[in-house]
């Protein structure tokens, strides 16, 4: 009797611990930096959308990646900080680099489909980030408009994030620059 291997093809199961090489090391940290670099200038070119209480971050459509490739939080988190430096509050560079942070834990490590890895952003965004513009009295809105309003601008990035990454599954130039380490044969 043969034994099998019963894990299905693509599956998220880590693999062992294995060392990388000088090359692999800086192909990860290049990436990072482009990522974080990515999501800064999209989030600080479109400032007028990506900040305050009825926000539309577009960049947050990168947070997605996390759902191939979990290294892509260090870059994603960095280019959040960043970006929050140019917004309304130094509170922001604490409450909502840690929803970022939190989102895209959630997207790499609790995450099967990525449909299911599009609505972490909306809920933890829309609760922290809601919360803190409530609590910081931003606004006049009360705390449950705060967080529909966030969450309302962060359902329409990831459905535009969503919807992008479903068009590029068969385009295997996107593959290659990515490089995904896990869901390569995703499901939607």
């Amino acid at each position: 009797m043969t034994t099998q291997n019963l894990e299905p093809k693509g599956s998220s199961k880590p693999k062992k611990n294995k060392k990388l090489t000088r090359f692999e090391l800086t192909r990860i940290i290049a990436d990072n930096a482009i990522v974080a670099a990515l999501y800064f200038i999209l989030t600080v070119a479109l400032q007028p959308l990506s900040f305050g209480a009825i926000q539309c971050r577009i960049s947050e459509i990168l947070t997605l990646l996390c759902f191939w490739r979990p290294d892509f939080i260090i870059g994603l988190t960095v280019g959040c900080l960043l970006a929050n430096v140019a917004s309304w509050s130094p509170w922001d560079l604490l409450f909502g680099t840690l929803a970022t942070l939190l989102a895209n834990c959630l997207i790499a490590y609790f995450s099967h489909r990525l449909l299911i890895a599009a609505v972490w952003p909306v809920l933890i965004n829309g609760a922290i980030v809601g919360s803190e513009l409530r609590i910081l009295e931003i606004n006049a809105f009360p705390l449950y408009l705060n967080m529909i309003y966030v969450a309302i601008g962060e359902t329409i990035a990831m459905a535009v994030g969503y919807t992008l990454y479903l068009l590029l599954k068969r385009n295997k130039a996107f593959w290659a620059a990515i490089k995904p380490t896990r869901h390569s044969d995703f499901k939607w």
